[in-house]
């Protein structure tokens, strides 16, 4: 099949690198947004904030890549959590602060690459702007592609071949979280055709990890574990292959868990009784009533 060749085969580019960026011959430019002078002037007032800050502020002038790392994950997270009430309620203002978090640690860890002599903002924005024209050869070049999925195959060769890597499965980062790091392992495995032909084939495989499961129940701890990290990997599979995202499955039964014990709690507080002295059973029955109301 045309998708599948190699990608020598396939995208008909050159090797290489695209030169520079010619602006006036592919795009233009809004002068209300990305390019007027009151955006790069935005830009470069952020800039010497940052600088002021790594000069006069104890706090900023010890700050280094490996103390901003954590901090860099947690914004993100909070990122994704404006995402999601952007998308809830319509309101994008918390999107706007989380998104000037984020660019904030973009910044300064090019800022101490910077101090360190490593490379620059301007050396981050040019590289990512040749990698994303040299990935899409069917915008910037001559290849053909069919859709969506198309492009992510020929987008995961080419990376393979620009990083030099053996596996397909090589890149897929160690420290993301379990759920989303099974989905993006499954993904890379189904691209080269390992994978499931439909749910059903899946169904069949959770139902197996299930039995093998149970029968580990009051055995050997390790085995339990294991057979439950198998049981969630099937799960994993069996949610991509119905379209759907583990990661943000899980968390929003979390927070319908969070968001419906918290008004169990509320009522037990009204009753003016310890939490303690329900039975489970009157626990059960508030909540399936909350359940019922929200």
């Amino acid at each position: 099949m045309e998708a599948d060749r190699p990608i020598e085969q396939n995208l008909q580019t050159n090797k290489t690198l695209p030169p520079a960026l010619d602006h006036t011959s592919f795009m233009t430019v809004d002068e209300g947004a990305l390019g007027s002078s009151a955006m790069l002037r935005s830009l470069t007032d952020f800039i010497q904030i940052l600088r002021r800050l790594r000069t006069d502020c104890p706090w900023d002038r010890q700050q280094t890549h490996e103390t901003l790392r954590p901090m860099l994950i947690e914004e993100a997270y909070e990122t994704v959590e404006a995402i999601d009430l952007a998308v809830d309620t319509g309101d994008y203002t918390e999107l706007k602060k989380e998104l000037g978090d984020l660019l904030l640690h973009i910044l300064f860890h090019s800022e101490l690459a910077r101090e360190e002599g490593h490379f620059t903002l301007q050396e981050v924005i040019e590289t990512e702007s040749e990698k994303l024209i040299y990935r899409h050869p069917h915008v910037f070049g001559d290849t053909k592609v069919e859709d969506a999925a198309h492009v992510s195959r020929n987008w995961e060769q080419l990376k393979r071949r620009e990083k030099g890597r053996n596996s397909v499965l090589d890149g897929v980062p160690a420290s993301l979280p379990a759920l989303q790091r099974a989905t993006r392992i499954q993904e890379r495995a189904s691209k080269v055709g390992f994978d499931w032909t439909n749910s059903r084939s899946v169904w069949k495989k959770v139902r197996e990890e299930i039995e093998e499961f149970e029968a580990e129940l009051g055995k050997i701890e390790h085995r339990k574990e294991e057979e439950f990290g198998d049981l969630l990997f099937s799960l994993v599979n069996l949610a991509r292959h119905e379209g759907l995202d583990s990661e943000q499955a899980l968390r929003q039964s979390t927070q319908k868990f969070d968001r419906r014990f918290r008004l169990v709690e509320r009522e037990v507080e009204a009753s003016g009784r310890p939490i303690q002295s329900f039975t489970l059973e009157e626990l059960d029955a508030i909540w399936d009533r909350i359940k019922k109301e929200l």
